[in-house]
């Protein structure tokens, strides 16, 4: 009786409370970054391409542009993020009312200044050749839990050997509140998530936070508006 008494206790104690995460980075952060979305116009799309690519290799260090293109998802061609060091800094330069690319090339665009991680610093990013972007309209007063929720799936992600997601928070801008950018070495990367295995998706769930694995999607969803997910590819 008392072997089973003291295996329950440890069962307990090692079962993290629900909402708890494990133990590892969870790639937030407070670095201001410009985020600038475009679509190209119609029939200049090859034309917008060839001037990204000079905007990708702007510069020979930091502040260095992530930028990237589309592949599927989203309605938007590109994504450029670029580190701007403080509003003051940024606005004090001319560039900063530039436009990005020329304005008969641009069908739409949508900008916005959020906080997160410093991306520079992170090896997968810089390697990376294919990103999955996800944005959330939160629902009112739920942007914390949402950072909270994506913090959990980054939990999630590390314990069953997955890319973990930098995460970004809304500043001043478009109406995302949250976005998340995860970094891939290449397509199969990104599908070897089907090769997880259900018992320790279930465990790395459970350890997360999550009631199941199968939990995770509805809970994000009971969080928010809307939902966008964009598979791009970096742009060099």
């Amino acid at each position: 009786m008392r072997l089973a008494i003291a295996a329950l206790v440890a069962v307990v104690v090692a079962t993290p409370l629900a909402g708890e995460v494990c133990a590892q980075t969870p790639l937030t952060g407070d670095v201001l970054y410009r985020v600038t979305w475009l679509r190209a116009g119609p029939g200049r799309l090859q034309d917008l391409v060839t001037h990204m690519k000079t905007v990708a290799s702007k510069g020979a260090g930091p502040p260095r542009p992530l930028v990237i293109r589309h592949s599927q998802g989203d309605q938007w061609d590109f994504m450029v993020l670029v580190p701007v060091g403080s509003y003051a800094t940024h606005f004090a330069s001319p560039e900063a009312a530039s436009p990005l690319a020329p304005g008969e090339l641009v069908a739409w665009q949508e900008d916005e200044f959020v906080r997160g991680p410093d991306i520079s610093q992170i090896d997968s990013f810089r390697s990376a050749r294919l990103f999955h972007v996800e944005m959330f309209d939160a629902l009112a007063g739920k942007s914390a839990e949402l950072i909270r929720e994506r913090e959990m799936e980054n939990a999630y992600l590390d314990a069953v050997g997955r890319p973990i997601n930098a995460i970004f928070r809304r500043e001043l801008g478009a109406s995302w509140d949250v976005f998340t950018v995860g970094a891939y070495r290449d397509w199969r990367h990104y599908g070897e998530r089907d090769l997880i295995a259900p018992e320790r998706a279930a465990a790395a769930a459970k350890a997360a936070g999550f009631a199941t694995d199968e939990a995770i999607g509805p809970y994000m969803r009971s969080l928010i508006n809307t939902h966008h997910d964009t598979l791009a590819t970096r742009v060099q």
